[in-house]
C-alpha cells in the first residue's frame, strides 16, 4: 500500500477496484479494441490507419491547440500575464512541451481513449501551478469517495499514487465515449472496404471469374486446379496469358467497381466518421455536396457545433486545477477563436472599420487584433471618419468665431 492509500484508509476514504474478466468489453478496449461486426477489432491503433479517422482526429485536436487560451479579469476583461496559470495555458506548459502541445495531445487522448485526456499538476511549496505533465490514458483511473467527490489513481513504475482531483487535469468526450468507440462500425467498414478493394487490385481489379471443365471433377482435382491458377494467374502475374488444357474454359464475372457501388458505400462511410465526431464532412475531404457558399458555412458550423464543446471542457479543467476558488471569482479563462470566425482580409477590414466607427474599438484594439503594436494615440474612442465633435473641430470654430 502506498503512503497515499494509507491516509486515505486512515481518514476513512474507501478506493474500490473495479474487477473485470478477459472477455469482457473494458478488456477488449484495454487490450484489443472492441470487437464489430465485420470481425475487426478497432482500437486507437487500428482507427488512426483510416484517413478520414486520422484527419478527423488532426483537425479537431490541432485545432483546439492551436487557438490561444488566455486568463482575464471579470472586472475590466483584461488580460492577466503575471498569473501562473497564463504561462501553463498560453506559453509552455514543461520545459520540453508548449501548452499548444499537451492541449493537442491531451484532446487526441480524449477522442480516442474514452477515459480522456490526463495531465499532472506539479505545484510548488506555496501551492501555486509550476508545470503540466501529460500522463498516459492507460496509466489513470478515476474513481470516487463515498461522498462522490472524484480522485485519481496514477500507475507509476513505484506502484500507484493517488492525486485530488484539483491536481490533474482532465478532459473527455461526451459521455465518456471517445468518437472511435462510438463510431466504430462505421470505422470497421471503412477498413473492409480498404481491404477488399486493395485484394481486388491485387488480382487485377477484376472479379474471381469461373473455370469449366467438359468432365466431373473430384474435390482433390478441383483443389489442385484452383491453387494452380491463383498461383500462376494471382497477385503479380495478373494478366498473364493463361493456357487451359483438357478443353476447360474461363468465364470472368463481368461486376466492375462502379456496378458494386464502391464509390458511394466508401463515401458514405466517411460521413458516418464524420457524424462520429460530429464534425462537417466537408471539413474531413468529402466534397462532393460542397459548395463555396455552404462551405463558408460549415466552416462556422464547427466551431460552434463541434469545437465550443470541447474548449468549454478545456476552460474548466484549466480554471479547476490552475486556479483557487477565490481567483475563479476573480478570473476567467477563455479561448480567442477571432481567426476562424475570419472569412477574408476584406471582410475582416470591413467588421474593424465598422467596429471603429461606433466606438466600439479603439484603433489600439484593432491593431491587437492584426498583431500590430499600439499607438501611444491610439486609446481614443472617437470616430475617426468624421470631425464633427471633436477638440479639433471645436478650436477651429471657436477661433473663427473670436
Amino acid at each position: 500500500m502506498t503512503i497515499g492509500q494509507k491516509i486515505r484508509t486512515a481518514l476513512g476514504f474507501k478506493t474500490e477496484e473495479k474487477a473485470f474478466g478477459l472477455n469482457s468489453p473494458e478488456a477488449l478496449a484495454l487490450f484489443a479494441g472492441q470487437p464489430t461486426s465485420t470481425g475487426m477489432h478497432i482500437g486507437p491503433g487500428s482507427a488512426m490507419r483510416v484517413p478520414s479517422v486520422a484527419c478527423a482526429v488532426g483537425l479537431i485536436a490541432e485545432t483546439v491547440g492551436t487557438l490561444p487560451a488566455k486568463l482575464f479579469s471579470r472586472a475590466d476583461k483584461a488580460t492577466v500575464r503575471d498569473h501562473a496559470a497564463y504561462r501553463l495555458m498560453h506559453g509552455e506548459a514543461n520545459p520540453w512541451t508548449s501548452a499548444e502541445e499537451l492541449r493537442t495531445a491531451l484532446t487526441a487522448d480524449a477522442l480516442l481513449h474514452d477515459a480522456g485526456g490526463f495531465a499532472l499538476v506539479v505545484r510548488g511549496l506555496d501551492g501555486r501551478p509550476l508545470e503540466l505533465h501529460r500522463l498516459k490514458p492507460g496509466t489513470v483511473a478515476q474513481q470516487e469517495d463515498t461522498d462522490g467527490t472524484p480522485f485519481y489513481r496514477v500507475s507509476t513504475n513505484s506502484g500507484s499514487e493517488l492525486h485530488p482531483y484539483t491536481d490533474v487535469l482532465h478532459v473527455q468526450s461526451f459521455a465518456g465515449i471517445a468518437p472511435i468507440n462510438s463510431g466504430r462500425e462505421a470505422i470497421a467498414l471503412a477498413m473492409a472496404f480498404e481491404s477488399h478493394i486493395g485484394n481486388l487490385f491485387k488480382n487485377g481489379g477484376r472479379p474471381s471469374g469461373i473455370i469449366k471443365s467438359p468432365k466431373i471433377l473430384d474435390v482433390d482435382a478441383k483443389r489442385k486446379l484452383a491453387a494452380s491458377w491463383f498461383s500462376t494467374h494471382g497477385g503479380g502475374n495478373s494478366g498473364s496469358t493463361a493456357i487451359l488444357d483438357e478443353g476447360l474454359d474461363y468465364t470472368a464475372i463481368a461486376t466492375t467497381l462502379a456496378d458494386a457501388q464502391f464509390s458511394e458505400n466508401r463515401i458514405e462511410q466517411i460521413r458516418e466518421i464524420a457524424r462520429a465526431f460530429r464534425i462537417p464532412a466537408t471539413m474531413i475531404g468529402e466534397l462532393s455536396r460542397a459548395t463555396w457558399s455552404n462551405s463558408e458555412e460549415m466552416g462556422r458550423q464547427f466551431l460552434t457545433m463541434t469545437l465550443r464543446p470541447w474548449l468549454a471542457t478545456w476552460t474548466a479543467a484549466y480554471a479547476r486545477c490552475l486556479l483557487t476558488p477565490a481567483e475563479r471569482a476573480q478570473f476567467y479563462v477563455e479561448f480567442v477563436v477571432d481567426d476562424l470566425l475570419t472569412v477574408n482580409h476584406a471582410v475582416r477590414a470591413t467588421s474593424f472599420a465598422q467596429y471603429r466607427s461606433m466606438g466600439v474599438m479603439t484603433a489600439n484594439e484593432v491593431r491587437a487584433g492584426l498583431n500590430l503594436p499600439p499607438r501611444p494615440e491610439g486609446d481614443d474612442l472617437a470616430n475617426p471618419y468624421t470631425s464633427t465633435g471633436t477638440p479639433e473641430a471645436a478650436n477651429d470654430a471657436e477661433s473663427e468665431a473670436a
